[in-house]
């Protein structure tokens, strides 16, 4: 049998193997040999990785999807992953370079560098060039307060650059100039408050936020200016330890640091923490930690096997494998006039005090219109609890960290009336650790969990400090009376039942959701057993497996609305279910595979349902009448002259391809 023939994706992933192999070989003989004696050996490798690096860099830049012999599933994220390596191959070698060369040429080449740029720039006064050299020399005596001083002074004052309005903006107050988005507009003068003076097409004038402009011409002198300016920041980037601060305190504009300016929220109040990670991708959502995981020698599974004698997933015990219910959350602060708050919920994850270790799971929260400052969770309501309102949870981790717990995020969704602009804010965070000192199990109790201000990373911050600003006195009603001004969460943990201990058995090691999709969930993890350990051909095959349920339903897990949907419709395919039938895993796999295909999988590629948006009503109303109708006319009883729309098919709604999801 002919060999299998290579894609030219693949093949560029094997070069990048080769090169990675070859750096990390490299950097290991550069620091064992400290540098001694064959310097240039070492040089002279680098300078040949490099083009390497840059060779293959263009070759992966012009491969297209069409170059490839058989179709490929997720092709520009393989290919947006190799360029990610290809990166940071090429800043490892950048470091190893710096590493390598002596500090006396790194100092004079920086020095002859900035003396060619004085040379050619024959518009710098001489009393910059001599601030210039000075700064050179004096390279380690520079401290945070003349850096910040510079780079005031290399903010521009006045010039006229021609900038876009990507934002609408209306004057608020005497002298603002009132903008629409897609003007042209002239600036007049750079403030260092960040509020430019424009002139529009009109001739009227008027203050700006530089926030709300971009460059419209990359020609313009003053561009260039800024553009050279940048590069000089950057090559003294390094001569200052806290540089990455300086920046971000001087060109950086945080909305949350504005809103607290405008005292709209509470000094306490962060950008969210959690939202940033969901923005990131699927790292950190329910969709990732579903899949398996491969093990060292990446030819078997770490966490998925198969009894042969019952079929079944094979269960497994995790350190921490529980089950909590969120109650109520008292005292929250609330933001002030000017922001509108589109949703209150709580996201939550396994922490071990540095870094997130499973999923971010998000509950929403209810409130009273008379009284916004408590929360709750899990309302009464007809049919189903929606599993987005659903304050009963599970959580299973097995890291063996010490500090290992869980992590409660506090956030709001809001929108600015004035600017329109959304955003996530944390209202405050709670810790609650699974371990005590001696590596024993908390109790399983009710638990009332202090909220903290800023961020998980930052102590001793106050949500709220205006609560605790005027009290006086130690006595005990004095302290009974400031604890019940500070926010609280309160919640229970539980200890599952021996059927929910069960189902959690055999689920992935590290994993935090709805305890209402828990049996779905089961099922999932069964028909993924049963297809990648019993029906491939050998467990090196790694080809595309056709399975649409596998390859479709991770995006069902990051969509709550479909997976409540799809919990409505098994608990109606279960109601019609013999009892024997139940018992019955051959059968129940079966059905579950036909309700998912009959009602899921046509609704997930409807044109008719729009994407959804976290916390945007009208997208979610849309969503909930599509979803609706769909159980009422299912896809299959469609007539000819009224066929459902689907969007265009792609070969990844059928395949499952089993690198890319385990990787």
């Amino acid at each position: 049998m002919p060999p299998k023939r290579q894609g030219p994706l693949q093949t560029v992933q094997r070069e990048t193997d080769d090169i990675k192999r070859q750096v990390d070989s490299l950097i290991k003989d550069a620091r064992l040999s400290g540098g001694s004696g064959r310097t240039e050996a070492y040089q002279s490798r680098c300078i040949h990785l490099q083009n390497l690096v840059g060779e293959t860099t263009r070759k992966l830049k012009k491969l297209t999807k069409a170059d490839e012999p058989a179709p490929v599933g997720n092709y520009d994220q393989r290919k947006m992953e190799e360029e990610c390596r290809l990166r940071g191959i090429e800043e490892k070698l950048l470091v190893l370079v710096q590493e390598l060369s002596p500090p006396q040429k790194r100092e004079e080449g920086s020095f002859q560098a900035q003396e060619d740029e004085e040379e050619e720039d024959s518009e710098e006064d001489s009393e910059e060039e001599e601030s210039e050299e000075e700064s050179v020399e004096d390279e380690e005596e520079v401290d945070e307060e003349d850096v910040v001083t510079k780079t005031m002074e290399q903010i521009p004052e006045s010039g006229t650059a021609t900038y876009m309005v990507i934002s609408a903006f209306k004057g608020e107050q005497e002298g603002d100039l009132t903008i629409q988005m897609g003007v042209v507009l002239t600036i007049l003068s750079k403030n260092e408050d960040g509020w430019w003076l424009a002139q529009d097409s009109k001739g009227s004038k008027g203050l700006v936020p530089k926030t709300y402009l971009k460059r419209y011409s990359d020609q313009d002198e003053d561009d260039d200016e800024e553009a050279s300016e940048d590069e000089e920041l950057e090559s003294k980037r390094k001569q200052s330890s806290n540089w990455d601060s300086v920046r971000r305190a001087i060109t950086e504009i945080d909305a949350t640091d504005v809103l607290s300016a405008m005292g709209a929220i509470p000094a306490g109040f962060r950008s969210s923490t959690l939202s940033k990670l969901l923005d990131e991708g699927i790292t950190y959502r329910a969709s990732h930690y579903i899949q398996p995981e491969l093990s060292q020698s990446k030819l078997s599974f770490k966490d998925l096997f198969r009894d042969p004698d019952t079929g079944k997933v094979r269960q497994r015990t995790a350190r921490t494998s529980l089950t909590l219910t969120l109650w109520s959350c008292k005292s929250i602060p609330t933001p002030g006039v000017g922001v509108q708050v589109l949703s209150r919920h709580i996201r939550l994850c396994a922490f071990d005090g540095t870094q997130v270790l499973s999923n971010i799971h998000t509950i929403r929260a209810t409130c009273q219109a008379n009284n916004v400052k408590t929360w709750s969770f899990s309302p009464r309501m007809t049919g189903n609890l929606p599993s987005l309102l659903d304050g009963d949870c599970f959580l299973r981790c097995n890291s063996d960290a010490p500090e290992l717990g869980i992590l409660f995020e506090l956030g709001v969704t809001y929108i600015r009336n004035s600017t329109g602009e959304r955003g996530d804010l944390s209202c405050g965070w709670a810790f609650l650790k699974l371990f005590d000192t001696n590596g024993a199990p908390v109790p399983h109790r009710t638990y009332e969990l202090l909220v903290h201000g800023g961020t998980p990373y930052e102590k001793d911050i106050e949500v709220d400090p205006s609560l605790t600003r005027g009290a006086t006195g130690t006595g005990m009603f004095q302290q009974m009376m400031l604890s019940r001004k500070l926010p609280k969460l309160f919640l229970k943990l539980k200890s599952p039942n021996v059927r929910t201990r069960s189902q959690l058995s055999a689920l992935p090691d590290t994993l935090v959701g709805s305890l209402s999709s828990i049996h779905l969930l089961v099922l999932h993890r069964q028909l993924l057993a049963d297809i990648l350990l019993m029906d491939r051909a050998t467990m090196q095959n790694a080809d595309l497996i056709c399975s649409p349920l596998l390859a479709t339903f991770p995006e069902i897990m990051d969509q709550s609305d479909l997976l409540d949907a799809l919990r409505k419709s098994w608990l109606e395919a279960e109601s019609n279910m013999k009892r024997s039938e139940k018992r019955d895993l051959p059968l129940l796999k079966r059905k579950f595979v036909r309700v998912y295909m009959d009602n899921m999988y046509p609704l997930l590629y409807s044109a008719d349902l729009p994407p959804p948006r976290w916390a945007d009503e009208m997208v979610e109303n849309q969503r909930a009448r599509v979803i609706f109708n769909s159980s009422l006319e299912p896809f299959h009883t469609h007539t000819p002259d009224s066929p459902p729309r689907h969007q265009a098919f792609d070969i990844s709604q059928l395949t499952y391809d089993l690198l890319c999801m385990t990787s």
